[in-house]
């Protein structure tokens, strides 16, 4: 009787011991992002977390703060690289200067959709690996759908029609305001509408989701759907590198094949928002300003500037701006 009694309490032991330690063995991280949590590419990245914790049994899990609640966009990086946050998302042209391949894909290219910008986004860090990422691990690449020109007040038929107007931009699509004869302002999508609905600005450079994902189509009443033209925005999920070495290589291939899924999940999301977004435009009483064939050369003659000195000014820093070029447009 003695040995049974031993045995069992040996037995609860152990239980008692490896209980907490099972606990403690689990892997948790912090997810932080500026969208809004009602936006899809909020819940698509949330939705990621849930997938990493799914497949990995719940050994890594993740706290998921969206709304920049942990860490403000533009500071978004630095937060990941200094373990502020263990993963993060943003947009790549709140750091101006500090990615130059890949803001290469901004470019305005003329993209038709989001799973297109998608789809060159991460040809571009398959087939360059930017060394502007090495302080981070690089998840993913994904990117919207046509960025174009939204107005308050004024109708924009002619590049005539721009000169003079404020239109908040950041990154490329600044550039492209800029030689399209309009004054860019640098700000962030957060402070986007407030600064149309106060008339800081007369309009934004945004894609058609932006009117619904940001409510921006309660507070513009003209798109030009100056296609020749559009840029896209490239967003970026990155981890910390410290904690990526940390994993597992089980976790870590686990967490590859998600990403290679997600990835097609996020450009996708664009083109469907894309949609949504236009729609409510137009239950908004918002006008749509369709192009001429000569009107959307114009554009495209004037913004080319923009693309030329992309070239330029990265072969200053020894980077072959051409071939990323060369690739963005074969990848189209």
């Amino acid at each position: 009787m003695k040995k049974v009694m031993t045995a069992l309490w040996l037995s609860l032991l152990f239980t008692c011991v490896c209980f907490p330690l099972n606990a403690i063995a689990k892997t948790k991280l912090s997810y932080a992002n500026f969208f809004p949590p009602t936006h899809i590419q909020s819940q698509l990245a949330e939705s990621w977390c849930k997938e990493v914790e799914k497949r990995t049994n719940n050994e890594i899990v993740f706290n998921y703060y969206p709304a920049g609640t942990l860490t403000k966009a533009p500071q978004t990086y630095d937060a990941v690289v200094q373990g502020i946050a263990d993963v993060g998302m943003t947009v790549l042209a709140y750091s101006r200067g500090r990615f130059p391949v890949a803001s290469a894909i901004d470019l305005p290219m003329g993209y038709s959709s989001g799973v297109q910008a998608t789809k060159v986004a991460n040809t571009v860090l398959e087939k360059f690996h930017p060394k502007e990422f090495d302080d981070t691990k690089i998840m993913f690449l994904h990117a919207h759908g046509p960025g174009l020109i939204h107005t308050r007040d004024k109708a924009v038929n002619s590049l005539e029609d721009l000169k003079g107007l404020k239109l908040r931009g950041t990154g490329t699509s600044g550039k492209v305001q800029a030689s399209l004869g309009a004054s860019p302002v640098g700000k962030s999508m957060r402070e986007c509408y407030q600064m149309l609905h106060k008339g800081v600005v007369d309009g934004s450079s945004h894609p058609m989701e932006s009117n619904k994902g940001w409510k921006l189509g309660e507070v513009v009443h003209y798109m030009v759907q100056n296609f020749s033209t559009a840029y896209t925005t490239t967003f970026a999920v990155f981890m910390n590198k410290d904690k990526w070495n940390a994993l597992s290589p089980e976790h870590q291939k686990i967490i590859l094949e998600i990403n290679a899924e997600y990835a097609t999940k996020h450009g996708e999301a664009w083109d469907d928002a894309d949609k949504k977004g236009l729609a409510f435009f137009k239950e908004k009483g918002g006008k749509v300003i369709i192009q001429s064939d000569a009107e959307s050369k114009k554009w495209a003659d004037k913004a080319a500037v923009v693309v030329d000195d992309y070239v330029k000014s990265v072969s200053a820093k020894g980077i072959d701006g051409q071939a990323v070029v060369d690739v963005i447009k074969s990848s189209m």
